[in-house]
């Protein structure tokens, strides 16, 4: 658990939420009562000392810096207030920022004090639903992330029996989560009331919207350290369950589910699955207030035959996916005339992220260029730190040379009597650049499948 390891010998505390663990995965259908003992002082300090010490002020306007002041006095108080059911969240700060397209994005902002109840909320309901999630549900758990996800979709469109593929989108799933459905949901594990009324309070927290406060009324809260935990649970038994039943009683073939949040991707061994499949979700989902976004929901054949068999029916190419940030493509190794699976990096995400990085770069433009240097290093480095799979060098290097030429533009526009030369440049990209290597291993080495 993030942020508890040093509690692991103070006063047995960790030991708590350890039999929490045990007793979850001893029983799966045990109701637990009496949580909220677990929400401790020293768990509270903890949360705090986890959150990100840079984060965005709230609606009280209250720094990370400034809930320390005095810690341990706001933590007693937090924790009394939490235990005699006075504690109340505030609402939401939404702020709008601007997309490349003209339009904006919202994006909530939750008080300090707020992620601190959060996070030991989090760290407590873990200890009993990592028992219960599926293996194929990857999103914000812990020890599994992204490539996990992309690596369990890669093996089994790599090697299983694969032929078609749903890619599946639940329109904005977040914002239309029914509150009603998400506590009788976790009604099933948990019988503490006072943990339920206090999941109800912050789901219904409400938004402070330019000033102007609205009630929530569906969805989780945006921004807030506990929504996706609620999601996952949400999705645990409107989706998961029901698909791992719905593969058992009624596919025809092999069926594989991969799950990242509201992002998923099944792969068939059949059409006639697929279709009937695709059928049967959309059913599921309304049932519970959600719908699928059916101009990106699509099943496509795809997989190891699905270059010959289009061939031979005098059609293109299989049609492409897109999954966390890749897009997926069939492919022939020209060596041996084999499979691949192609993951290249998301044209559409790399075209934002480098609008992004020119309006940033154009803000300081003024400053030395160690210091710019320094920033694009951070962010091309984390751009490699995901990107480079095998297989994705041209899409790395054309993302390298792409920040190279903005940067000079950047230096260039800077209204200096004697612009930089390339030749300059050139040695200002091997000093702070980062060279696009391929940082992951294949998927099927990770996985040891």
């Amino acid at each position: 658990m993030p942020g508890l390891t040093m509690t692991q010998s103070v006063e047995g505390k960790l030991s708590g939420l350890e039999r929490l663990h045990l007793k979850a995965k001893q029983d799966r259908s045990l109701q637990f009562d009496n949580l909220l003992h677990h929400v401790t002082p020293l768990l509270l300090t903890q949360a705090y000392k986890h959150l990100n010490r840079k984060s965005a002020r709230g609606v009280d306007h209250e720094s990370w810096a400034d809930f320390g002041n005095k810690l341990e006095q706001r933590i007693k108080n937090l924790h009394n207030r939490l235990h005699s059911q006075q504690y109340r969240p505030q609402p939401v700060l939404r702020i709008w920022l601007p997309k490349p397209n003209g339009e904006k994005r919202p994006i909530g902002i939750t008080a300090v004090e707020d992620k601190v109840v959060q996070q030991a909320l989090l760290w407590v309901l873990e200890k009993i639903y990592e028992v219960d999630f599926l293996g194929f549900s990857y999103g914000f758990r812990p020890n599994r992330n992204q490539h996990r996800a992309l690596d369990a979709v890669y093996v089994a469109i790599s090697q299983k029996k694969v032929s078609w593929v749903l890619d599946a989108d639940i329109s904005k799933f977040f914002d239309t989560i029914d509150h009603a459905w998400l506590m009788k949901f976790l009604r099933h594990r948990i019988a503490d009331k006072r943990i339920l009324q206090l999941l109800e309070k912050i789901v219904k927290a409400g938004v402070i919207d330019e000033g102007r406060y609205s009630k929530t009324v569906v969805g989780t809260p945006q921004g807030a350290v506990i929504s996706p935990l609620l999601a996952n649970i949400y999705l645990h038994y409107v989706l998961d369950l029901w698909a791992n039943q719905w593969r058992k009683r009624y596919a025809r073939g092999e069926c594989y589910i991969v799950r990242y949040a509201d992002d998923s991707v099944m792969g068939f061994q059949y059409k006639s699955d697929g279709d009937n499949f695709n059928r049967a979700f959309e059913g599921r989902l309304e049932k519970f207030g959600l719908s699928l976004n059916r101009s990106k929901t699509k099943l496509l054949e795809f997989g190891r035959f699905a270059i010959d068999n289009r061939r031979k029916r005098g059609l293109g190419k299989p049609e492409t996916f897109e999954f966390l940030g890749f897009t997926h493509l069939c492919s022939i190794n020209r060596l041996n005339s084999r499979f691949i699976l192609k993951r290249i990096s998301s044209a559409k995400k790399m075209t934002l992220k480098l609008h992004q990085i020119r309006q940033h770069l154009y803000k300081i433009r003024s400053k030395d260029m160690y210091g710019q240097g320094l920033w694009l290093k951070s962010v091309v480095q984390g751009h490699n730190n995901y990107y480079a799979v095998p297989g994705n060098s041209k899409a790395l290097n054309a993302f390298r040379s792409e920040i190279c030429r903005t940067w000079l533009k950047t230096l260039r526009r800077r209204g200096q009597r004697h612009p930089i030369s390339w030749k300059k440049l050139t040695r200002l990209i091997k000093l702070f650049i980062p060279s696009a290597i391929i940082l992951h291993p294949y998927p099927s080495m990770r996985l040891k499948v």
